[in-house]
């Protein structure tokens, strides 16, 4: 039997193998529901292990019609498969081939088609738009060159410039009457220090470097720790003046300019202490913030000690409130160029911006935290410039009539006659 082999009636070869089975011939129907709604079986295709290789199955694609009545395939499962980015979510109460696509959440990718879990970025990457990979993550300070950057920069330098132009209009000037009666030396100790409060703030510009870090803070206190306790020995000399024109009165001895330099000593001392203590115990450091903006790395500076750095502004508050308080209660008084009342606006000025300020940096973030106090550094610098020597320079330049002894002793003695009436 296996030897045999018969050409049948339609030219086709019939045999048995080695096996004793004969060769497997098939034909592939579809069973189609005709207009009778009735089965009819329709031949579409078939199996034939007697041809050639290419020809054994052959199927009519185009005469197939599927059991929805359309001619294309239906789909297998009843979920189309999730693309890159996206993770496989069970349907409840539906088979295992159906599911969901659902978007990998925040901070996590999935690189594979139909994946079934996302994979979370490192600390310092983040995913792209797609959510198909980790890219690094942008790192986001107060630049130089973004535009808010560039423009503090620009402004703070010019602003420095300013009070060496009024030093330099005091220089000119310093023998008048009116420089003499202001104190001419604590008056350009004052600017200059005005002139460091301006150029300070460019330390919280840039990326923050260690060196950055440990200074900025320091010498932004130091720098206004000099400019109020010039203003507050400004302040106790017009209290001491006025008090030593009374009669029998050992005031005199105490209005001396040693005595200014002593006051704003003690008042640089005290706050050079409180920095040296911060610096030394809980130095400000370098800060990566990746909790704040997740997309971001917020380059910062981490004040180490909280509660120095605060102690170091409410002794600047202390200073300021002083001055303000001492400033407005004489400053009525006569005296030959009283400049409480200049210092009472300064000082009220001065109090405004920092204490709008401390709501103002609790609730900003990174780089806009640091603008935030470069503003109040600025505006309170600008506030203090203004209040104290725009009067001055007015008089200096635009009425020089004013600037004389005898107009200054006139209303000296203007103010004593109205004091002793009163």
């Amino acid at each position: 039997m296996k030897r045999v082999r018969v050409t049948l009636s339609n030219g086709k070869e019939f045999y048995f193998d080695e096996h004793g089975d004969p060769p497997p011939i098939y034909d592939i129907v579809n069973w189609q529901l005709n207009p009778e709604r009735t089965i009819q079986q329709i031949k579409v295709g078939s199996y034939n292990a007697t041809t050639s290789t290419d020809g054994i199955f052959t199927i009519k694609t185009g005469a197939l019609l599927w059991h929805n009545g359309e001619r294309e395939v239906p789909e297998s499962v009843c979920s189309k498969s999730c693309p890159q980015g996206f993770r496989k979510a069970i349907k409840i109460r539906e088979p295992l081939c159906c599911f969901q696509c659902v978007l990998c959440p925040l901070g996590e990718v999935s690189s594979q088609t139909d994946a079934f879990e996302c994979f979370k970025c490192p600390w310092d990457k983040w995913p792209d738009p797609q959510k198909t990979k980790c890219v690094p993550k942008t790192e986001d300070y107060l630049s130089y060159l973004e535009p808010l950057g560039t423009i503090l920069t620009i402004v703070n330098i010019a602003s420095s410039l300013v009070p060496y132009i009024v030093l330099r209009i005091l220089t000119l000037k310093k023998s008048s009457a009116l420089v003499k009666a202001s104190n001419y030396s604590v008056s350009c100790l004052l600017l200059v220090a005005l002139s460091l409060c301006f150029l300070c703030s460019l330390l919280f510009i840039g990326y923050p470097t260690p060196e950055k870090c440990l200074f900025r803070q320091a010498a932004f206190g130091m720098a206004f720790v000099l400019c109020i306790s010039c203003i507050l020995a400004k302040t106790v000399m017009v209290l001491f003046a006025f008090m030593a024109i009374k009669p029998r009165s050992h005031m005199k001895k105490w209005t001396n300019t040693g005595v200014s330099y002593f006051i704003i000593s003690v008042c640089f001392i005290l706050q050079f202490l409180l920095c040296i203590t911060w610096l030394s115990l809980r130095p400000p450091f370098v800060e990566l913030n990746i909790h704040t903006n997740p997309g971001f790395i917020i380059v910062e500076c981490n004040e180490g000690s909280p509660m120095a750095f605060w102690s170091m502004l409410t002794y600047l508050f202390l200073l300021a409130t002083i001055s303000f308080l001492v400033a407005f209660l004489v400053r009525r008084l006569p005296d030959s160029f009283n400049e409480a009342q200049f210092i009472t606006f300064s000082m009220l000025a001065f109090l405004c911006v920092w204490l709008s300020f401390i709501p103002a940096s609790l609730s900003s973030q990174g780089k806009y935290a640091v603008a935030m106090e470069i503003f109040a550094i600025m505006a309170s610098s600008w506030a203090i410039l203004t209040c104290m020597f725009l009067p001055k320079c007015f008089i200096i330049l635009f009425r020089p009539d004013r600037n004389s002894k005898d107009c200054i002793m006139k209303r000296h003695r203007h103010a004593v006659v109205k004091t002793c009436r009163i």
